[in-house]
């Protein structure tokens, strides 16, 4: 027999967008409960991150509400496992009430009166407010001829990648050169391995630029500021992060470089059969999508450098052109090319059927303004440009999930 629980609001999620609206409504004296599915916090940092992994942001630009990076450090990169702690730490220090392996199977409408019941297990929660906090990222993606692959392949999701040593021995091909391809890619070859890289359109940016970081550079230029009304197209918002890492210091990542260093480049996957690929011919376009997504942010930063009369001194990067020497290959064979391992790194899918309102866009995306949507009471947090770039990263969650709070409050008070 259900258990009913009647509560002001119910957040839905225990990462950081479900943890950061925490910290604010407790702030604001406001009852509430987090529901993670999850065992312990940071589940989706524990659990679906490689061992050497971290941060490609700076320490600095880590403003979870509550655990904001004070250390002596803060241009530094920061490893998995203390952003994990970071995580725990903010539930243990502000008591904030969150309620492990609790999976929300609906969010509907009550029949009588204002607010939602929230299925969760046994229990339905009776609210005014739901908050949704599960971010963008929630099922790892496939191609549909993925399970046509031979079973002697073996075959992970970057989610689960954990080091070169745990692959079986053999060439590896990532399919992916957004973030988390490009990272694997090269933890895996300067392993040793012999690796091929499926490459998409995602950009480049350099680690540091006339003086500074990058991520300091875009900052300071407003590009994380930019909101989602100044897109090209809706579909502009699921594009892959620029590849960049923060590894052993932080660098950049070049694939003129990992052609130069041996990785095999090679065209979008677009289809697969037993030991057999087929590749687009598109990796001189690829190629020149990266290059031109660099030169076009180095423009933004000249333009805001010149602006503000920083003065730092003009720089210019080495014009590397390794890839564009590659051999276009349409067709791979696996077995022959002694590739063992295949990794991909083509990122999530997002789906919020749970959610049993026409709050939806045809693709699934919340129809929403800074994560309010037409249903009082209902309200998204934690996905990039809910208004800005930064919606979904750690150093914006916080300002939105702030936003969503105050407006809570304002409501009930």
């Amino acid at each position: 027999m259900d258990v009913t629980e009647r509560i002001e609001t119910v957040i839905i999620g225990g990462g950081q967008a479900g943890l950061a609206t925490s910290y604010h409504l407790k702030n604001r004296g406001r009852e509430h409960v987090v529901l993670e599915q999850a065992a312990q916090a940071g589940n989706a940092w524990r659990t679906g991150r490689w061992d050497s992994f971290t941060l490609v942001t700076p320490n600095w630009s880590f403003q979870l509400p509550g655990a904001e990076y004070r250390g002596p450090a803060p241009d530094a990169f920061m490893p998995r496992d203390e952003i994990v702690a970071r995580f725990e730490q903010t539930v243990d220090r502000f008591h904030l009430p969150v309620h492990y392996g609790v999976q929300v199977t609906s969010v509907e409408p009550r029949l009588e009166g204002k607010g939602y019941r929230v299925m969760a297990g046994e229990t339905v929660w009776e609210t005014q407010n739901v908050v949704v906090a599960i971010g963008l990222y929630q099922r790892p993606k496939f191609p549909s001829f993925y399970a046509g692959l031979s079973s002697k392949l073996t075959q992970l999701h970057s989610g689960q990648y954990r080091n070169p040593a745990a692959l079986p021995s053999g060439a590896v091909l990532v399919v992916g050169s957004a973030q988390s391809g490009c990272q694997i890619a090269e933890e895996l070859y300067q392993s040793g391995r012999r690796v091929y890289l499926s490459v998409g359109s995602a950009g480049r940016v350099p680690r540091r630029y006339r003086g500074k970081d990058i991520y300091e550079w875009l900052t300071l230029a407003g590009f994380f500021d930019q909101t989602a009304d100044k897109l090209p197209s809706p579909e502009a918002r699921f594009a892959g992060n620029p590849h960049l890492s923060g590894r052993d210091g932080g660098h950049t990542l070049n694939l003129h470089q990992f052609a130069k260093d041996g990785v095999v480049l090679l065209g979008r996957l677009q289809a697969g059969s037993e030991t057999k690929v087929g590749l687009a011919a598109d990796l001189d376009a690829n190629l020149a999508k990266a290059d031109n997504f660099e030169a076009e942010v180095l423009r933004l930063i000249d333009g805001a450098i010149e602006q503000s009369g920083l003065g730092a001194p003009p720089e210019t990067l080495p014009a590397l052109r390794d890839g564009y020497g590659a051999e276009e290959i349409t067709e791979l064979d696996l077995r022959a090319a002694g590739i063992t391992t295949m990794i991909w790194a083509i990122g999530y899918a997002f789906d919020f059927r749970f959610v049993r309102l026409p709050a939806f866009e045809s693709n699934g995306f919340p129809i929403q303004k800074r994560g309010v949507t037409a249903f009082p009471g209902l309200y998204f947090v934690g996905m990039p440009w809910l208004d800005k770039r930064k919606s979904g990263l750690l150093s914006g969650v916080g300002e939105d999930a702030g936003v969503i709070a105050a407006g809570i409050a304002a409501d009930h008070s």
